[in-house]
């Protein structure tokens, strides 16, 4: 088995085309092997084609692979600010160093218009080249659906694009920007084409299916539907909601997708290929494999980004289970807030906020002003594989700490609210801080082969049934069909409570196959598989029931009534409205941190008023944001006429007010 790369070579738009080739028979169809020798000539025979198909899969991991991952999808929101290292943090702020010249702006839309350019090659070869083989729909699918992944990428971040709908193979120097509308257009005809080309079930693992196809289709019409495009899609709205409600539930009834039982299976990550990666609630994910010669320049590396400090506290060092901590992304009290944290288990298995001691020799020791009795003066506070931080997730009014009290307990103590001190959801008034928040601990990634390693090998989810199911509801809603919404609401809602005899303390953080391995060397770890639940709910009694019934829906009444404070914050009042502020929420406690959030709030012009009422460094400008900046780059490549463009002409095909 060897997948290759082919030769980098000048295409359409002026930018770089890497296209991958290979052949293989499962999901390490993906392992690449450097070569230089291929040419678009290789692409007129069926192998030629079908290793072009399988180097488009490579496309997918640039979603995850460095700081435009997180800066370009979960900055600048609601739910996530800076932490203690500021290197994006123009794209939360929205300040003057967030521009057309921001390295990530270009690099986002170069990459998409490089597979874009070989997805084109599949579509205009594979009808002409590739013969009468089995798997010549497959392909051909697979051509549509990158095309429209990638424009429906581009037109979510940049607005309307140019819209490159034939192979280059020269460079081309003049082109103009589609509108908004005739880009969704041309997303949805590719998507509607590759739901009807490719198979129910994947040849290998990883390959897309007629379910991706229709669950990103469903995904199109909603977007299309939404508050960002009020000015030109009255006329295909109605028709775009009854769409969406289609093919999610072609997606939810197709029989081959169903929702992991516990939430926590789907970050339960033990191995590459392992368990939590072949649930049947992933829809398309992007390929990572163990084959470190291979993983390229980057793997996945969304885990740096959301943990906080502990490597400098004493009693810790870093530590291969507890991830190294980049601590870019501090998450904001609405991040804490929006859970029901007593009965909603989303929250206590998203976000790490306990660790254990993995460095003995430099624990604090007691003093005499603190030590539970005279003879533990100047010993250790807590020993290896005991408890060294707790984050205490509390509410304002619980008067069981302080700044003082806390120095008698043996851990690290972060306590969100001491006694006395008033809510307030732009700050945290304990002792969190930039460097100590509660990390989501969803991506945390124990495969890597080194402390210092950054490379991740835990595949990364673009697609699975929760958000599928979001979708259908969020669609009802918009048709003021709420009682039709319910159903798709509480599955993942009935999924997310508690159920009778489950450990409420027990949470995933990176894996148990990677805790006992690192417990095998006789090495003192980090991981913890225990949260503060009880500490941090102290009025809540331990129990083993359910709490099904608290968080299930009963009518439209419980959507309306259910998050006064929050609407209250927002100003929103009418049901319409009450409805999407709702759908944003459930949307957060189920896909908090997934890489999504500045396009949901983008079109549903919600950006400036979240920002604004849970994000105290966001400024987003009304008129400005919703867009990125149109690359500089590409301006200055621009011509018209066979001239370089004027600067008035640049600032027209720029987007407004950038």
């Amino acid at each position: 088995m060897q997948l290759s790369i082919l030769k980098k070579s000048a295409m359409s738009l002026g930018f770089i085309a890497a296209m991958m080739v290979s052949s293989s028979c499962k999901k390490d169809f993906l392992d690449e092997n450097l070569i230089t020798s291929k040419s678009l000539q290789d692409y007129k025979t069926a192998q030629g084609l079908d290793d072009l198909s399988i180097g488009m899969y490579q496309s997918l991991k640039f979603h995850f692979n460095y700081e435009w991952a997180y800066a370009t999808t979960n900055y600048g929101v609601d739910e996530f600010t800076v932490g203690g290292d500021r290197t994006e943090q123009m794209w939360n702020s929205y300040d003057a160093n967030l521009n057309s010249l921001t390295s990530e702006v270009a690099t986002v839309f170069n990459s998409m218009y490089a597979n874009i350019n070989s997805a084109n090659i599949l579509i205009e070869n594979v009808p002409q080249y590739y013969g009468d083989n089995a798997n010549k729909t497959t392909r051909l699918g697979e051509g549509y659906f990158m095309r429209g992944f990638d424009y429906f990428k581009l037109v979510r971040q940049f607005g309307g694009v140019p819209l490159q709908l034939s192979q280059t193979t020269t460079l081309q120097t003049e082109f103009t920007r589609a509108t908004p509308q005739e880009t969704y257009n041309q997303v949805i005809k590719d998507f509607t084409q590759a739901y009807n080309l490719l198979p129910t079930t994947p040849a290998e693992m990883g390959r897309i299916t007629k379910w991706a196809a229709a669950h990103f289709l469903a995904k199109a019409y909603l977007y299309r539907a939404s508050e960002l495009y009020n000015d030109w899609n009255s006329s295909t709205k109605a028709g775009d909601l009854d769409s969406a409600i289609k093919y999610a539930d072609a997606v939810i009834n197709s029989g081959k997708h169903s929702l992991a039982t516990n939430f926590a299976d789907l970050w339960n990550f033990t191995a590459p290929d392992g368990p939590n990666e072949k649930l049947p609630e992933i829809i398309l994910a992007a390929q990572f494999s163990n084959n470190t010669s291979t993983q390229g320049r980057y793997g996945n590396q969304v885990h740096l980004y959301y943990p906080s400090v502990y490597q400098n506290l004493p009693g810790m060092v870093r530590d291969i289970p507890g991830d190294r901590e980049f601590q870019r992304m501090r998450s904001t009290d609405y991040a804490l807030d929006v859970f029901d944290r007593v009965n909603d288990s989303r929250f206590w298995k998203s976000f790490k906020t306990r660790y254990i001691c993995n460095n003995p020799s430099g624990a604090p020791k007691w003093t005499a002003a603190n030590a539970p009795s005279p003879a533990l003066v100047n010993q250790p506070r807590f020993a290896a594989g005991q408890e060294s931080i707790l984050y205490i997730v509390n509410n304002p009014g619980d008067t069981r700490y302080s700044a003082t009290s806390i120095t008698f307990r043996a851990p690290h103590m972060f306590v969100r609210y001491f006694s006395g001190q008033p809510e307030n959801m732009l700050g945290s008034h304990g002792n969190y801080e930039v460097s100590r928040y509660v990390g989501l601990s969803k991506f945390q990634d124990g495969s890597r082969n080194a402390v210092a390693s950054q490379f991740g090998q835990r595949d990364g989810i673009l697609a699975r049934l929760a958000e599928t199911y979001l979708i259908a509801a969020e669609a009802y809603g918009r048709k003021g069909s709420y009682a039709q919404a319910l159903p798709y609401l509480n599955a993942i809602r009935d999924r997310a409570a508690y159920k009778a005899g489950e450990d409420r303390s027990a949470y995933v953080d990176g894996g148990i196959a990677y805790k006992t391995n690192v417990a095998a060397t006789g090495t003192s770890f980090s991981y913890s598989d225990k949260n503060t639940y009880y500490e941090s709910n102290g009025d809540i009694p331990v129990t083993t029931a359910s709490t099904l019934s608290a968080l299930h829906l009963n009518s439209i009444a419980d959507i309306l009534n259910s998050n006064r404070d929050f609407y209250a914050k927002l100003g929103v009042s009418s049901d319409a409205d009450k409805f999407i502020a709702f759908i944003l929420n459930e949307r957060s406690r189920e896909l908090m941190g997934e890489l999504m959030r500045w396009e949901d709030l983008t079109r549903t012009k919600t950006l400036v008023k979240r920002c604004l009422t849970f994000n105290d460094e966001a400024k987003p400008v009304e008129g400005k944001h919703y867009y990125r900046p149109i690359p500089q780059s590409f301006l200055d490549a621009n011509y018209k006429d066979g001239r370089p463009l004027t600067a008035a002409e640049k600032t027209a095909m720029q987007n407004p007010n950038w």
